[in-house]
């Protein structure tokens, strides 16, 4: 899958590292990773190509919530390698958000 981002600020930026753990309503479902040199534009959307390592216990045990609910808590704990210039950082994140489910 792909997953949209937005960067609000005024300068663009180079993305080299992701390594986050993903949840549904707080149940671990699988560790998502991405180890290639991205640019970010500034001001613009850019899109990340996801691959993730899936629990199947989380998936099994995620996927009545999945079904039965319009609406789930999607959340990323992680840590992201960016940079400008040839210097890099890390910089924890941790996102919960609502995402509305239809399947019917």
């Amino acid at each position: 899958m792909d997953l949209v981002f937005f960067n609000p600020n005024s300068f663009g930026v180079t993305l080299k590292n992701v390594d986050c753990d993903l949840y549904i309503d707080s149940n671990y479902l699988g560790k998502f990773v991405l180890d290639t040199l991205m640019a970010i534009p500034k001001s613009a959307e850019f899109t990340l190509p996801a691959s993730m390592r899936v629990d199947m216990k989380g998936l099994f045990k995620n996927s009545w919530t999945i079904l039965f609910n319009k609406e789930v808590t999607l959340g990323a704990k992680g840590t992201t390698r960016v940079g400008k210039g040839g210097f890099y950082v890390t910089v924890p994140f941790n996102y919960e958000g609502k995402q509305k489910i239809n399947f019917f």
